[in-house]
């Protein structure tokens, strides 16, 4: 996404599976590269966190970094 991805807007690169289509090549932004996922973004079923909640994890972040307008 040539100028960045919108808060609440999936990713264009996205799978139906979730997975990435670009990782591990070339044209993958280097944001994306040096993204290190933690347990709140992805969730944790071990202590009652589902992916629902990871959702509402990034959305949240994405908030709150949104630059202004």
């Amino acid at each position: 996404m040539p100028n960045g991805k919108p808060a609440g807007v999936p990713c264009i690169q996205l799978l139906d599976d979730f997975r990435c289509a670009i990782f591990g090549k070339p044209e993958r932004p280097a944001f994306c590269a040096s993204l290190q996922p933690s347990q709140e973004m992805c969730g944790d079923a071990a202590i009652g966190q589902s992916r629902e909640y990871a959702i509402a994890w990034l959305s949240k972040l994405e908030l709150l970094t949104k630059p202004a307008q």
